[in-house]
């Protein structure tokens, strides 16, 4: 049997694989494999469970905070907010686990259950797995005056996280004029909320949510929206947000697109100059463009490659002591105030950036000359394969010889979706997008269900 885990949490379509009978089994397992330490202090455990804006949301926060409750853990259940509140939240109110229900930038029909251990940090695989191990196991619940209590605190939970955002970033944005895309997703209301806060003018697009139009044709895994109206108002920049808002992709006064290769490359120099990037390095994935490690190279800033993930890359930054790192999709971490990528926060540090330095984001984002780059995502494959199936392999060989130092290959089974992703880089774009289409087309042929 698959492992009902994956790269960031279970994920799946809702009310099919994500169920509610499976969400108080996640619940009553997590408080069993999670609530040790007030256990053995004998203190009542702990728990807060939030969620982004789809639908099905609504009734999965319900069903995991029964679970919790009936193990004997006090729930809090914050409504919307963000997946990084969630873990700020449980990082610093004394909480035993944090729950955030969301699947991210997947299309609403999906959802997922993530988890925050004490400390607010993603759980290891292995607590993962003892989680998994637990589920439809017969357990002993509490009774009486022992079951958990469960309780609403949206309002004050929203604050708590604008004031933490305002105070990570400690600069004044007035004088600059934001347009936010809030995905219809769980930034919606904090996020054009901490931007104001911290002084700037935000005009808001794409933050009326319904339940059903998150990430529709908007927010970071669709920026065309938002920059033609970047252009159209004459705003400094944009920032798009995903539907749980832990990534965010820029848009420049002109309407270029600004990826997380470049947002990562311009807060590093900025650390550099403040003395902030711990060991003058940035923690990519294999995923990111040549273009940044060349950058960072010219500028005496070390870059460290990690596995595709955000939680890969957090892994390798708490090994070192690393303080900033992150994905070319916009995860973006910043360890000084925050355990996992967080869009806002790098909306924020952003727009700091252009304010300390009087520069404009084009400026800044253009030490990063991206090398052209092609990602073909592939459907209906066996992705298990990709990475044992000999003329999958072959042809990789082949490619890679003829591009030598001009490009590079990566083949890899989405961790959070049922496909291969094919990515070139090469000299040119015509000659990244051809080689890309010849391996997506062996993977398809190869890999075929």
């Amino acid at each position: 049997m698959a492992r009902l885990f994956g790269t960031d949490g279970v994920r799946g379509l809702a009310n099919d694989l994500l169920t509610p009978a499976l969400a108080v089994q996640l619940g009553e397992a997590a408080a069993r494999v999670l609530t040790e330490k007030s256990l053995v202090a004998g203190k009542r455990p702990r728990a807060i469970v939030g969620r982004d804006t789809r639908a099905s949301g609504e009734f999965l926060d319900h069903a995991i905070s029964a679970g919790l409750a009936s193990s004997g853990v006090d729930v809090t259940r914050v409504g919307v907010l963000p997946t990084p509140a969630i873990a700020h939240l449980t990082a610093t109110q004394d909480i035993d686990l944090g729950v955030m229900i969301s699947a991210s930038h997947n299309p609403f029909p999906d959802n997922g259950i993530k988890f925050f251990a004490r400390g607010g940090f993603k759980l290891e695989d292995a607590v993962e797995d003892e989680i998994e191990a637990l589920l439809g196991a017969e357990l002993t619940r509490p009774t009486g005056a022992d079951v958990g209590r469960v309780i609403k605190g949206e309002t004050v939970a929203d604050q708590n996280y604008i004031n933490h955002l305002v105070n990570a970033v400690n600069t004044d944005l007035s004088g600059l004029r934001i347009v936010v895309d809030a995905s219809n997703g769980a930034a919606s209301v904090v996020g054009p909320a901490a931007l104001r806060a911290a002084g700037a003018e935000v005009l808001v697009i794409n933050a009326s949510p319904d339940g059903l139009n998150i990430n529709a044709n908007c927010g970071s895994t669709h920026p065309e929206q938002l920059q033609a109206y970047v252009r159209t108002v004459g705003a400094d920049m944009g920032v798009a947000y995903d539907g749980d808002a832990d990534r965010c992709l820029a848009v420049d006064a002109a309407g270029n697109l600004v990826d997380g290769d470049q947002i990562m490359g311009l807060l590093a120099v900025g650390m550099k100059e403040d003395g902030t990037l711990a060991s003058d390095t940035l923690v990519v994935t294999v995923m990111s463009n040549l273009g940044l490690l060349n950058a960072m190279k010219a500028r005496g800033i070390r870059t460290v490659q990690t596995g595709v993930g955000d939680r890969y890359v957090l892994e390798k930054m708490l090994a070192f002591g690393y303080t900033l790192g992150g994905e070319q999709s916009g995860h973006v971490i910043d360890s000084i105030h925050g355990t996992t990528g967080d869009g806002v926060l790098t909306s924020l540090r952003v727009a700091a950036r252009m304010k300390r330095t009087g520069a404009s984001l084009a400026e800044l984002a253009s030490i990063v000359e991206r090398m052209p780059q092609t990602l073909i995502n592939v459907r209906g494959v066996d992705k298990s394969r990709v990475t044992t199936d000999a003329g999958v392999q072959d042809a990789i060989s082949a490619v890679e010889e003829k591009l030598g130092d001009s490009g590079r290959v990566l083949l890899r089974s989405s961790g959070t979706e049922p496909l291969v992703r094919v990515m070139v880089e090469a000299s040119t774009q015509d000659e990244a997008d051809r080689v890309a289409q010849h391996l997506a087309d062996v993977v398809k042929d190869r890999l075929a269900l």
